[in-house]
C-alpha cells in the first residue's frame, strides 16, 4: 500500500518544482495577451493615419495579432519546461497536415493577399467576374462579398477571383456608352439623325469631349441602323440609357419615325 506520506512529499516536490514557473506561464499570459491588445490598437492607429486601406487594415491588424500570440505560447511553453524545438516542430507536423486538408482554404487566403496588396477592386467598385455582377461590398481573407444591383449577397472565393479575368467598372471616372436604334427603310435618314442629335444636346449629363457621334452603321434585313456613341460619368451611365430609349421611342412617335419589328415576306404559289 502507498503511503500517504510519500504522495504528499511527491506532491509537495511537483508544486515546489512546477508551481512557480505555472504562475509564472499564467501571469505572462494574462500580460501578455493585454500587451497585443494594445500592440494591435496601435497598430491599427498608426494604419488608419498612414491612410492604408481599409480592407488591408482588417487584414493585417488579424494577421499581426495572430503571429503574436502564437509566439506567446511558444514563450510560455518554454516557461514551464517544454523544450521549444520539439514544440515547434510538433506544430511544424501539425501546420502541414491542416495546409493538405484545407489546400483549397489556402489557396483562398493567398488569393485574397494577392488581391489586398494588388488591388484590382476595393470596397465599392462594381466588378464583373465569374458570372457574377455586382458591387465589392467586403474583402475578407477567404472571399469577397458582393451585392448585386437586385439586393441579392454573393460570396466569391478570392483563389478564383485572383485567378481569372475582373472587369472593373468603377476603376475610370468616365465611360462611353453605345447605344443602337433602327428606322424603316421608307423613314428619312436626315430628319431621324437630327433627333438623335438634339436628344443628346440637350442632355446635360453626356459630355462633350470626347464628341458624341451619330451615324448609320448598319442596313440590316429589316431597319436602318443608327448607332449612337456617347461618353459620360461613370455613375450617370445606366441612367442615361434607360432615359434615351424611352426618349427616343416618344420623339419618333411624335414625328411619325417608324421603328420596325422583324417581318419576313411568304410567297405562295398554286401548283
Amino acid at each position: 500500500m502507498i503511503n500517504s506520506s510519500v504522495i504528499t512529499d511527491r506532491a509537495i516536490d511537483l508544486f515546489m518544482g512546477y508551481g512557480p514557473k505555472v504562475l509564472l506561464a499564467v501571469l505572462t499570459l494574462i500580460i501578455g495577451l493585454w500587451l497585443i491588445k494594445v500592440l494591435v490598437k496601435q497598430f491599427d492607429i498608426s494604419m488608419e493615419r498612414g491612410q492604408i486601406d481599409k480592407s488591408l487594415q482588417k487584414f493585417l491588424s488579424s494577421l499581426v495579432g495572430i503571429t503574436l500570440k502564437v509566439l506567446l505560447v511558444i514563450s510560455i511553453a518554454s516557461m514551464v519546461g517544454i523544450h521549444t524545438t520539439s514544440f515547434i516542430a510538433v506544430m511544424g507536423a501539425a501546420g502541414l497536415a491542416v495546409g493538405f486538408a484545407l489546400k483549397d482554404s489556402l489557396a483562398n487566403f493567398a488569393g485574397g493577399v494577392l488581391i489586398l496588396l494588388f488591388k484590382p477592386y476595393k470596397v465599392g467598385d462594381f466588378i464583373d467576374s465569374q458570372g457574377h455582377l455586382g458591387t465589392v461590398n467586403e474583402i475578407q481573407v477567404f472571399s469577397t462579398i458582393l451585392k448585386t444591383p437586385d439586393n441579392k449577397t454573393i460570396i466569391v472565393p478570392n483563389g478564383s477571383l485572383s485567378n481569372n479575368s475582373i472587369t472593373n467598372f468603377s476603376t475610370e471616372k468616365t465611360r462611353r456608352l453605345d447605344m443602337t436604334f433602327g428606322i424603316g427603310y421608307l423613314d428619312d435618314i436626315k430628319k431621324a439623325k437630327a433627333i438623335f442629335n438634339e436628344l443628346v444636346e440637350n442632355d446635360t449629363r453626356i459630355l462633350k469631349d470626347p464628341s458624341p457621334l451619330v451615324v448609320v452603321s448598319e442596313l440590316a434585313d429589316s431597319s436602318v441602323n443608327f448607332t449612337v456613341r456617347i461618353w459620360c460619368n461613370s455613375p450617370d451611365y445606366g441612367s442615361i440609357n434607360f432615359d434615351m430609349q424611352e426618349k427616343v421611342k416618344l420623339e419618333f412617335d411624335r414625328q411619325g419615325i417608324s421603328i420596325p419589328f422583324p417581318q419576313r415576306d411568304v410567297h405562295i404559289y398554286n401548283q
